[in-house]
């Protein structure tokens, strides 16, 4: 990918990672006067877009999803489709998923520290809770439900802060017909046992698969494996769970029994909510000598991602260097920095005196004595006060224009052309 494709009315800076269902882009969203936002663009893998049954699940999931809105969700800002490609615009967390967390930790010899883990975890809980309990606008349950409750769908921001993410994209990603191998087995570990035989969901499942990933912080040992997919299943459905002492002689009994009973393999001994399980992980936490704060998980994170952050911030600002140095060139040009995403808009009758810029004027080839612009509107006389305005606009640009004239039911010409009268009676 070239650095500042425009996608949309979307830049992407940068590819941060890719897998079987989609790409994910570090992008920039762009407005007025110098409005931008950074955030994240998953895009679907083209050969999937053939896939009628699955583009529809997709859709619908992510709109399902697109509703929730809470602190520790990673919010969806905008669902379509630019030529082949459906998307999903969310929320940048400028930080790492637990995956990547914990091997990093013990690389640098750093043992993750459990209070930590449990921090994490009861932000989990309050997430997953507010989604199970999601109504639509009406009252009714929404039954939402993750379906891929992992360690790579709980994000940890360099500022502290605890994301969820994929929520309501599980399901779709299930109807993949080409995923690799390696990435089954890996979500197959912490499935629950009604999951892993193919019964209806319901919140208990997210709970289940939230004590695997709590237990594996918690022991440091990955509860359900095997040499391939049926192994693991059978592991789920028949294995025995030890507690995590079994691993771990130091694990507090209250932190086995909150585990063990979120790993009960009947969803009827389970924890019924999440917030069950959250209350009992933050009793555990408040009669801890050390209850971590926001601020203690961000000083952990950047102790270990140190490296990584200064790389991060010298690859943006480079990236920002160099578009801003194009951006000045095409200036100086008088042609855009994204030309060749750029579509013509006709303007005609601007009721008022041409503008007098060099580019323009060039681009209409005609100027009087006064260095006033000067032209013709096709098919029209010439007379006073008639002139043909050429405006170079940006997709995103020539888009909102057309938003407006769709509003008020007249054309993308008129809507311009007001606006440009409204400017030009000040001059």
């Amino acid at each position: 990918m070239a650095r500042g494709t425009r996608f949309g009315k979307y830049t992407l800076l940068n590819r941060i990672a890719v897998g079987g269902m989609a790409e994910i882009f570090l992008a920039r969203q762009e407005g007025l006067e110098g409005f931008e936002k950074t955030i994240c663009i998953k895009r679907i893998r083209p050969h999937l877009s053939s896939q009628p049954n699955f583009v529809r699940m997709f859709l619908n999931e992510a709109k399902l999803a697109a509703q929730l809105n809470h602190p520790n969700i990673v919010q969806i800002y905008d669902l379509g489709r630019i030529a082949d490609s459906y998307f999903i615009a969310m929320e940048y967390i400028s930080g790492r998923d637990m995956s990547r967390i914990m091997p990093k930790a013990d690389k640098q010899g750093i043992p993750f520290p459990m209070i930590y883990a449990l921090r994490i975890a009861s932000n989990v809980c309050e997430g997953l809770y507010y989604a199970h309990t999601k109504t639509d606008a009406y009252g009714n349950p929404l039954h939402v439900v993750h379906r891929d409750v992992t360690p790579e769908n709980i994000l940890v921001g360099f500022n502290g802060t605890v994301k969820i993410v994929d929520f309501g994209i599980a399901k779709a990603n299930t109807q993949i017909e080409q995923t690799r191998a390696g990435e089954i087995k890996g979500k197959l570990s912490y499935m629950s046992p009604e999951q892993a035989m193919g019964h209806q969901l319901d919140a208990r499942s997210d709970i289940f698969a939230l004590g695997s990933v709590i237990y594996e912080w918690v022991t440091g040992y990955k509860l359900f494996t095997g040499e391939n997919e049926m192994a693991i299943l059978k592991s789920i459905i028949d294995g025995k769970i030890y507690p995590p002492s079994y691993f771990k002689e130091d694990v507090p009994e209250a932190v086995e029994r909150i585990l063990m009973k979120a790993l009960e393999k009947d969803k009827e001994k389970r924890y019924q909510t999440a917030w069950e399980m959250q209350f009992d992980i933050d009793t555990y936490l408040a009669s801890s000598e050390f209850t971590p704060s926001n601020i203690h998980l961000s000083n952990f994170l950047k102790q270990i991602f140190g490296d990584e952050i200064e790389r991060e911030k010298e690859i943006l600002l480079k990236n920002r260097e160099q578009e801003d140095s194009e951006k000045a060139a095409a200036a100086a040009a008088g042609a855009s920095a994204h030309e060749h995403d750029e579509e013509i808009l006709e303007l005609e009758d601007v009721g008022g005196r041409a503008l007098t810029d060099a580019s323009l004027a060039a681009s209409l080839g005609a100027n009087d004595n006064g260095g006033r612009v000067r032209g013709t509107i096709p098919g029209r006389p010439a007379s006073k006060g008639d002139g043909e305005l050429r405006v170079r606009l940006s997709s995103a640009e020539l888009e909102a224009l057309r938003r407006i004239a769709e509003a008020h039911k007249t054309t993308v010409d008129q809507v311009a052309r007001e606006m440009l009268k409204s400017q030009l009676k000040w001059s």
